[in-house]
């Protein structure tokens, strides 16, 4: 098999990941203005935390919309190996540059840029093996229980209690974990904030694909989400799973708790599903 399968695209495919990739780098630039906007107003107000998320969320949706113009491609598992690996160590490498004085701010909104960037290929790629639409309900169930049982008796609760003391009193190099979280701006922060991890929007994009692929619209405010690529009508896209993981957000930041998203947006999308085909089945 020669390197050529393994770094060659079709032509949409390369105009949809280049446009993927283009705006997930302006998105990571993009957060620089909401931090810039944010510095004067008083973080104490919960609301001004919630609009400034929700409107960085609502921008972060509207970059799942070319991925579902990526057309399926046969590959083998060594192409996904490959990729993967390049992902993996592109996340690793820019993590590397030495985040210091006013590079500080632009290299972390680029690196959170980054990490949605690989959780939307990630997913939409893991969306290709549903193969039929029940086979959800077993990813939802895996999905629940991992997520349930790492924040139980597993490695999550331990990775947020460091985190949260990292960025409370933050002394040395961040933990490991810290590579894997998307960091958003707030109202009076001195820095972006870690809000999710990769795996959260890695579920995100799979069920936009999902959706997508057995024809469910899960746009809360239109039409489907693929009607808009195709007519370029971007700006109009709010699916379900971002409203989910937003949900999950929030609910953190007012508890004080550290909620789950995983098993949220499982539960939630079920929901959604189990609706559709409801409603399909009426005469």
């Amino acid at each position: 098999m020669s390197f050529q399968n393994f770094t060659s695209f079709s032509r949409q495919n390369r105009r949809q990941i280049g446009i993927l990739l283009s705006g997930h780098l302006l998105w990571g630039c993009a957060l620089m203005v909401f931090w810039a906007v944010g510095q004067p107003i008083d973080p104490v107000a919960p609301w001004w935390s919630a609009g400034f998320v929700a409107l960085q969320l609502y921008a972060a949706a509207q970059l799942l919309l070319p991925a579902l113009l990526i057309h399926p491609e046969e590959r083998t598992r060594f192409f996904y190996f490959f990729w993967g690996g390049i992902m993996i160590l592109s996340l690793w490498l820019i993590n590397q540059l030495p985040a210091v004085g006013m590079w500080q701010l632009p290299l972390s909104g680029i690196k959170s840029g980054l990490l949605l960037l690989v959780g939307t290929l990630i997913g939409t790629a893991l969306a290709r093996f549903v193969n039929r639409f029940w086979e959800v309900i077993p990813v939802c169930l895996a999905m629940t229980l991992a997520d349930f049982f790492s924040w139980l008796i597993g490695p999550t609760a331990n990775f947020a209690l460091e985190i949260e003391q990292y960025y409370l009193a933050p002394v040395g190099p961040p933990p490991l974990i810290d590579i894997l979280l998307v960091k958003l701006a707030f109202p009076g922060s001195a820095a972006l904030a870690p809000v999710f991890g990769i795996s959260d929007w890695i579920m995100v994009a799979f069920f936009v694909s999902v959706s997508r692929r057995y024809a469910v619209n899960d746009n809360l405010i239109g039409r489907s989400g693929e009607t808009l690529t195709l007519g370029k009508a971007f700006g109009r896209y709010l699916p379900l799973p971002v409203v989910a993981l937003f949900t999950a957000v929030i609910l953190a930041q007012s508890t004080g708790l550290f909620i789950p998203v995983l098993p949220l947006i499982a539960v939630v999308m079920l929901l959604w599903y189990t609706t559709h085909y409801l409603l399909q089945r009426r005469p």
